[in-house]
């Protein structure tokens, strides 16, 4: 028997899937839905081999409580009464000695479920909880392309198959949203569209790409000035198109006319003849679809990197044709109203908000991140794994090793963080629970049936906060229904019609009509124009980020230099994208991934190993101010020198040091609205003999 769903993890794809239901507690094969006009069949391996991860052995079945000493993971089961009457009374003491804003329910998009993601803000809200500021995947890169567009809308992206030239930029889409690739090769089949990929390093993307640009990290926006330049200067830009839709104007033409193509190959180190050949691709023919990336968001100019990026398509007048004009998020077309699934009705807006990247400095007693306001004392986690993907792993590591701060964490396995709960809780995954989705990268709604029953004693995110809610003296109304009659208010409030319609349809397509996709009534500002002058205060919550910091942007697209600067004990540069079979932390517990991946490599050019004495298949220490990790050298011949990749993220207990590659990620806030600079980090290198 195949029965719909749809991927819940954290991917733009969002994927539409057919899954073989072989009984009510078991799956077979996974496929992508062949009647799906994005999915169109085609899915990650990751998520093709789900059963293997759905069926493991190691998942948690039973409510668990600490034992041994924090971080042992070291746990004895109890029943799920012990476990709600120990939180909540935990929970209720904590309150009464410190407010209520001690507490900090703590998540992200490890589900993407509107549902059982996002819910927990409805006890968040009631309880006047500590809010979260979310800064740790989308920010640099969302704030970019508002400054431009004024809405996170694009082109819907199965016209990538209509296009001259598909433009994939800040993203492996071969490994993280693989449809991209998909429509991608259709329109080199069908219309002998070339595939162009600008990347950091010979990603398996960029293998597939008629032409890559391997960009310096964080030059990006000297790229795109410098392909600005040749266009205009070669009258391959569209002037009518900048008259009556943008602000283009003689200062902003002047600006350019600086920013020639031997000053971006000096700061990009891109030849000069590449650059030129990028531009005359994109000048010569009308449909060039840019597919923009979560690259952008992870360099500490990742906000001006995107605003100049994104303003290339304007300079074309790509925006007017169908296979033309960019998508870097479609997170607006929805329109949802998340009243009911996060109790939109009960916040109070002077409750404090807590940046989740900062997680460190937060347990740590950092009064400015904590906002002058109560410790941390309490958390409960969903959904995330901080103890292996935020920044600072060593402060983070010390915040949870905190014997007064009680942390319940629900999961499916025994994650870094769930080794450092007090309480460990059994989690259902997607093909055990109702949720409702929607994608960024693309343009449908989707539903996630319960389609097997959980094993063991795992509960839903829903059903545990509807517990602990009750048990807390919760009223909202959202604390008593279940997941299917909240999809199904939020579908009708929100008028996507009811629940049993998009059972019918299977998904909806929510893709604005083609005047507004590409912005032919003019783009989301008031003045109906795309901003090459961006106005970055309106973008920036400045409690968030220096203010100095929101100064420092150009207003116009330009390569902002602010990133880490190597030095002589430092003299790498560290990216740290991720690995194929993994998916941040997810799938690290799953055997198939697990022997792909192998082990925990640097990506390191032959001539600087050479320089450092480090051979193939040695163990090297890389390290800056904040610490080191150890991981095994991989030579890759078309690495630019000076540059070091770690695809990540392994489990802590892979590294010596049992913390992994995040030990050297800075926590410091950048660019708008703040975020994590996991493509931007200095450090030196040794091997582990010396």
């Amino acid at each position: 028997m195949l029965v719909n769903s749809t991927c819940p993890h954290d991917c733009p794809s969002t994927c539409a899937l057919q899954i073989e239901k072989i009984s009510n507690t078991k799956i077979g094969k996974v496929r992508g839905a062949p009647d799906n006009i994005y999915t169109a069949g085609v899915i990650c391996s990751k998520v093709a081999r789900y059963r293997e991860r759905i069926h493991d052995p190691n998942r948690i079945l039973k409510p668990m409580k600490r034992i041994g000493d924090k971080g042992s993971g070291k746990m004895s089961a109890i029943t799920w009464e012990e476990a709600i009457e120990e939180i909540c009374h935990k929970f209720i003491r904590i309150e009464q000695n410190y407010g209520s804003e001690a507490i900090w329910p703590y998540y992200y998009a490890g589900t993407m479920g509107l549902v059982m993601r996002d819910g927990i803000n409805r006890l968040r809200h009631e309880k006047r909880y500590s809010g979260e500021h979310q800064t740790i995947c989308t920010n640099q890169a969302f704030n970019g392309y508002l400054a431009g567009a004024g809405k996170m809308l694009g082109v819907d992206p199965t016209e990538i198959a209509e296009s001259d030239n598909v433009i994939i930029w800040g993203t492996n889409a071969a490994v993280t949203q693989i449809n991209v690739m998909s429509h991608a090769n259709e329109a080199k089949r069908a219309r002998n569209a070339k595939i162009i990929v600008v990347d950091s390093y010979r990603t398996a993307t960029a293998k597939q790409a008629d032409l890559f640009l391997c960009v310096k990290p964080g030059t990006d926006g000297a790229l795109a000035c410098g392909i600005m330049h040749y266009l205009v200067k070669n009258n391959l830009h569209d002037i009518e198109y900048l008259k009556n839709f943008t602000d283009f104007n003689d200062e902003f033409m002047a600006h350019l006319e600086r920013k020639n193509l031997d000053w971006a190959s000096r700061i990009t180190g891109i030849k000069k003849s590449d650059i030129e050949q990028f531009a005359k691709l994109l000048g010569n023919k009308p449909r060039n679809y840019f597919r923009l990336g979560y690259g952008f968001t992870r360099q500490k100019n990742g906000a001006s990197n995107m605003h100049a990026v994104a303003s290339i398509p304007a300079i074309l007048g790509a925006w007017k044709y169908k296979g033309g004009g960019a998508l870097m998020n479609n997170g607006s077309i929805y329109h949802w109203d998340k009243t009911l699934i996060e109790g939109l009705d009960c916040i109070d807006p002077e409750v404090r908000l807590l940046d989740q990247s900062r997680i460190g400095e937060i347990l740590n007693g950092d009064k400015q991140a904590l906002h002058a306001g109560p410790p941390v004392m309490a958390m409960l986690i969903q959904n995330t794994n901080p103890m292996s993907v935020a920044p600072d792993l060593n402060k983070v590591n010390k915040g949870f090793l905190r014997n007064d701060l009680f942390v319940v964490v629900h999961e499916q396995f025994m994650t870094d963080t769930a080794k450092m709960a007090d309480i460990v809780l059994p989690a259902t995954m997607f093909l055990e629970h109702d949720d409702l989705y929607q994608s960024g990268g693309h343009n449908h709604i989707q539903l996630g049936p319960k389609i097997i029953e959980p094993p063991g004693e795992c509960k839903s995110n829903h059903s545990l906060v509807c517990d602990l809610a009750k048990k807390l003296g919760c009223n909202h109304r959202g604390f008593d229904m279940t997941s299917e009659e909240i999809i199904n208010e939020t579908l009708i409030k929100s008028g996507w019609g009811t629940l049993d319609n998009l059972k019918k349809l299977k998904w909806i397509n929510a893709q604005p009509s083609f005047k507004e996709s590409h912005f032919l009534d003019g783009f989301a500002h008031k003045d109906k124009l795309w901003h090459f002058k961006a106005n970055w205060d309106v973008l920036g919550k400045t409690k968030f980020v220096p203010k100095e910091n929101i100064a420092d942007l150009p207003s116009y697209p330009d390569h902002l230099d602010i990133n880490e600067k190597t030095n002589d004990r430092h003299p790498f540069k560290l990216i740290t994208p991720p690995a194929r079979h993994f998916l941040n932390s997810s799938f690290a517990n799953t055997n198939t991934s697990v022997k792909r991946e192998q082990i925990p490599k640097l990506l390191i050019n032959p001539k600087d190993a050479k320089k450092y004495k480090i051979g193939c298949g040695s163990t090297v220490i890389i390290f800056n101010e904040q610490g080191e990790v150890d991981l095994t050298a991989e030579y890759d011949p078309f690495l630019s020198e000076g540059l070091l990749v770690a695809e990540s993220i392994w489990h802590n207990s892979n590294f010596k040091n049992n913390l992994g590659i995040n030990v050297l990620t800075s926590s410091q806030p950048i660019g708008v609205d703040g975020g994590v600079p996991f493509h931007d980090i200095k450090v030196g290198i040794k091997r582990d003999s010396d």
